[in-house]
């Protein structure tokens, strides 16, 4: 009796790039315009397939993201989000996806590569709701990593990942409501914060703010969860009767 013999289907990598920063206290998320084929003209997120076959997916990541920020890798946040591989999300073919989030503070202006036309941060209120469209799946799993940021806000130390090296506590809310999408109490999250021994740590110099007392800087301290964890508030009906809308 004979078998068939069995070959494995054509299967193609790639990495994307889930970007966040803060601009003018606001997320925002880096996209690209496509300059090929499919989704020519389309905004989408920055990425692209192994440049070789012995390319480790973390150095793809990597490159893919100083070719885009201009930064070393230790100047950025970057971790493993979740792996795409729907059959149909490519028209290409059968392409899997080993998407990342990457965070840094105050990004600058970002060069498109060289299979794009342009690139831009947008809010990321934008692309959540669909005010912008994105090529394949790609709003999915900007939707994916914004979600993840807003849990590790909870329980981890990332937010201080959106600051600068030094920072003070009324920035680091900044970037809490940013993320969160809602407004905080400003004694009650100082509060919180200043709970969580070893969450962020007085660097000894305070900065000049405009009217009032200067305001003591912080650096991000040696704990990386955060117990007690800052919770984020539950939406109210208005924002979730907002949300049903946009979906």
């Amino acid at each position: 009796m004979q078998h068939d013999v069995w070959s494995p289907p054509p299967v193609l990598l790639t990495v994307d790039l889930v970007i966040l920063t803060l601009r003018e206290s606001r997320l925002h998320v880096l996209l690209v315009e496509r300059g090929e084929d499919p989704f020519r003209g389309i905004s989408a997120l920055p990425g692209g397939f192994l440049s070789h076959g012995d390319e480790e997916i973390l150095d793809a990541a990597h490159r893919e993201l100083s070719e885009e920020t201009a930064l070393p890798a230790g100047s950025v946040h970057l971790e493993q989000l979740a792996v795409y591989g729907d059959s149909g999300r490519d028209p290409r073919g059968r392409v899997v996806s080993v998407a990342h989030l990457a965070i840094a503070p105050r990004l600058p202006e970002p060069v498109a590569g060289t299979d794009a036309t342009d690139a831009a941060w947008v809010p990321a209120e934008a692309v959540l709701s669909g005010e912008v469209k994105l090529a394949f799946d790609h709003r999915r799993i900007v939707s994916d990593g914004i979600e993840r940021a807003r849990t590790k806000l909870e329980f981890s130390s990332l937010a201080t990942a959106f600051c600068r090296e030094n920072f003070t506590i009324t920035e680091l809310q900044q970037v809490y409501e940013a993320v969160w999408g809602t407004e905080l109490d400003t004694r009650n999250f100082y509060r919180k914060v200043q709970a969580v021994k070893g969450f962020i740590v007085p660097v000894g110099t305070n900065r000049r703010t405009t009217g009032g007392r200067p305001a003591r800087l912080y650096r991000t301290g040696p704990k990386t969860m955060l117990f007690p964890p800052l919770i984020r508030p539950a939406p109210s009906v208005m924002e979730e009767i907002t949300k049903e809308k946009e979906a």
